[in-house]
């Protein structure tokens, strides 16, 4: 099967995987987009696990406010570098792991990695954590939580 350029590029914005990883992935699953994707987030997984013990010793507190203003939370999310926390990827997880903590209301950190992300039910917090670990290439990690 002859990959295409324009399916690499695709691929590669949707996923944010290198052009590499993404090649792979079309090569192994002989051009079907769906298990190519499938792959990549597999390959995250990996290195998110690989990645789990460095230490986080930057990153930023993100807070959501329903719209009522009679809920809230708070969660601080870390990761290695400051480069990493100023990233699209991690402002955005910190911003919708605060929503899943005002609407879920766990009572810890382990609790709200158990959840099913609620943009998503068919995924867990921790994969959602995990994938975005995989893609900045460092360990991210849910330091604390607080609800309002």
């Amino acid at each position: 099967m002859q990959i295409t350029m324009e399916q690499i590029k695709k691929l590669r914005e949707e996923t944010g995987a290198g052009v590499m990883d993404v090649r792979k992935a079309l090569t192994e699953s002989k051009g079907d987009e769906a298990k190519a994707r499938e792959w990549i987030k597999q390959k995250a997984m990996v290195r998110a696990e690989e990645k789990s013990e460095r230490e986080t010793a930057e990153g930023y507190v993100f807070s959501y406010v329903h719209f009522n203003g009679k809920v809230g939370a708070l969660i601080k999310l870390a990761c290695e570098t400051d480069f990493v926390a100023k990233t699209e990827d991690f402002q955005h997880l910190g911003k919708e792991l605060a929503m899943q903590v005002a609407s879920m209301k766990p009572k810890d950190v382990t609790e709200l990695l158990s959840q099913d992300y609620l943009r998503n039910p068919g995924e867990t917090v921790e994969q959602l954590v995990k994938a975005v670990s995989g893609k900045t290439g460092e360990n991210v990690k849910i330091l604390a939580i607080s609800m309002l």
